[in-house]
């Protein structure tokens, strides 16, 4: 059976600013809605679903992230994952230039967890903690083909 990656949701805090942060990064946003009634109670599992989406893109077209922020029922605080944690674990992005990508994620309070390394000469990395407390990966390839 072939399978494809549609995307991956995201529930944050402030859609129009996390909207924000990922359209600065250099993400589309494809629509915009709110959704609510029986079927999204069927399909996610929540009485009473009723939430604001946003669907974004890569320049590429190949990825993209489905934001949720919840109307009903409440959204839930949890504390920002961290990175040895069981679960939804980052969301990973190649970027041309990681200064200009550290440079646009800090003009939204959000900062790499502890600074920038080099993996074997091939990658310059970190992990940014983003709106909502998203653990999002920036890798800038070194050597480029």
């Amino acid at each position: 059976m072939p399978i494809k990656l549609e995307n991956v949701a995201i529930a944050v805090r402030d859609l129009d600013a996390t909207i924000a942060f990922f359209t600065d990064l250099g993400l589309s946003v494809l629509g915009r809605d709110t959704v609510s009634g029986e079927w999204t109670d069927t399909a996610v599992g929540l009485d009473g679903n009723h939430a604001k989406i946003a669907m974004l893109q890569t320049p590429d077209g190949l990825g993209r992230l489905e934001l949720f922020e919840y109307i009903h029922p409440d959204a839930i605080e949890t504390e920002p994952t961290r990175p040895n944690e069981i679960g939804m674990h980052r969301v990973a992005f190649s970027v041309d230039d990681l200064d200009e990508a550290l440079e646009i994620a800090a003009r939204h309070d959000c900062y790499p967890l502890r600074g920038v390394a080099t993996y074997e000469d091939a990658y310059k990395l970190t992990y940014v903690r983003g709106p909502s407390g998203i653990i999002v990966m920036l890798a800038e390839e070194l050597q480029r083909s």
